[in-house]
């Protein structure tokens, strides 16, 4: 049942024989995706753009009593050095958390004027130019050599290239391809899109409201990573107490938190805002155990979902 009333139907019957929901959808029903090891959610941790961090926040949320199962790191491979991004990697297998790291040529790093403009802007970190996708491709490829595993995509054709290569055994079949927020996907259509792409998971816009993500989970069968809070510069919206709703409608789930502390984003963290970030974290979990406690959270071991419905891989 959607959220709207029965117009369009002629379209709406068209779309669902698609395999798309006819609309978005109410809310009463949950879903009842989980996990390969049964968890309906993850605690992810973006923008955490130095191992130094990544480390503190790690060991600060074990201390704490928290689980922080994945962290993303959001400034580009190619602003880290091979012993950095190594760092990363160790303390993922220390601590049993997914890193992933950010593919790094991207349109505001490059030298065109137009992303830098208020319509430019649109493109956002999409690439310009096959060379640029060279490029990105040997970001992986580095990233790869030092033993990344997870890689955020901004750009789709990216995505198809990597998809392909992976497909093709010219690059490791266990690697987890994560479409970033920035690409501007948010309905059901597009997740779809992407899943065939060879997207592992899908990051839409950050302020869709319950209905319309409970569509794109009915779209799709990856895992969703959903904004619980983020910076200033992207909103700046907390909805903590959406929190037990998302996961609710959108199991399988990683629930972003923690970036509200932060300006902006590609920014790297400072002791107090990492201070702060763990706060929202443990207050995101805190909610989720008062408000939904038959909601269970992974544990903290590295699960890797190949893309598309088959089996999927514990490492």
């Amino acid at each position: 049942m959607t959220a709207t009333t029965a117009f369009y139907e002629q379209t709406r019957a068209q779309l669902a024989r698609l395999g798309l929901p006819d609309g978005d959808l109410e809310c009463a029903a949950g879903s009842e995706g989980a996990f390969a090891d049964g968890g309906h959610f993850r605690i992810e941790v973006p923008t955490v753009n130095s191992s130094r961090a990544a480390e503190t926040l790690l060991a600060e949320s074990r201390r704490r009593g928290f689980t922080v199962n994945r962290v993303t790191e959001t400034r580009g491979m190619h602003r880290h050095t091979a012993r950095e991004i190594a760092e990363y990697v160790a303390l993922g297998r220390e601590y049993g958390a997914e890193i992933l790291m950010s593919v790094g040529p991207r349109a505001s790093y490059d030298i065109g004027a137009s992303v830098q403009t208020p319509e430019g802007s649109r493109i956002g970190y999409r690439l310009r130019g096959q060379e640029q996708i060279v490029r990105a491709v040997e970001d992986v490829k580095r990233g790869l050599d030092l033993g990344v595993r997870g890689f955020v995509v901004y750009d789709e054709g990216l995505l198809w290239v990597l998809g392909r290569l992976r497909t093709a055994g010219e690059l490791p079949g266990d690697i987890h391809l994560k479409v970033s927020a920035h690409c501007g996907q948010g309905n059901p259509a597009s997740a779809q899109m992407l899943e065939m792409l060879g997207a592992n998971s899908f990051n839409p816009v950050r302020d869709l409201t319950l209905p319309m993500i409970a569509a794109l989970r009915r779209a799709v069968t990856i895992p969703l990573d959903c904004h619980v809070d983020n910076p200033r510069m992207s909103g700046g919206f907390i909805r903590t107490y959406e929190a037990p709703d998302i996961v609710r409608v959108a199991a399988p789930v990683y629930l972003k938190t923690g970036n509200s502390a932060l300006e902006g984003h590609g920014v790297s963290p400072t002791p107090a805002q990492l201070d702060d970030i763990l706060r929202q974290v443990e207050i995101v979990v805190e909610f989720l155990g008062r408000h939904y406690p038959a909601a269970r959270q992974s544990t903290a071991r590295r699960l890797l979902e190949p893309a598309g419905a088959g089996p999927r891989t514990e490492v």
